[in-house]
C-alpha cells in the first residue's frame, strides 16, 4: 500500500541512520520498526530488573532477637481494643 506519512525530523533522521547502518532500504526499516512497535511478540524484551541488596542493618539499640516481643505486644494492644475514654 502506498501512502504519504509525515514524520518528525528526529524520527526521520533516526530511521535513515538505522537504514544506513543496517544496509537496508528506508521503507523496510520503517515497516520493521512499525511491526515491532505494534506487536508485543516481536517487540524487544526489556532488560530484567536488577535488585542490588543493601545491608542497612538495625539502628543502634534495636535488638533483632526481641522483635517478636514487640509484635506480641502490638497484637495484644489490638486485641484489647482502644483505651477507655
Amino acid at each position: 500500500m502506498r501512502t504519504t506519512l509525515t514524520l518528525d525530523d528526529d524520527l526521520a533522521a533516526a530511521l535513515k541512520e538505522q537504514a544506513q547502518r543496517a544496509g537496508q532500504p528506508f521503507k523496510q526499516v520503517v515497516n520493521d520498526t512499525l511491526r515491532r512497535g505494534l506487536s508485543p511478540v516481536l517487540a524487544e524484551a526489556e532488560p530484567d530488573y536488577e535488585v542490588r541488596p543493601h545491608d542497612s542493618g538495625f539502628r543502634p539499640g534495636v535488638d533483632p532477637l526481641r522483635l517478636n516481643q514487640l509484635n506480641d505486644s502490638l497484637e495484644a494492644g489490638d486485641f484489647a481494643g482502644p483505651p477507655p475514654q
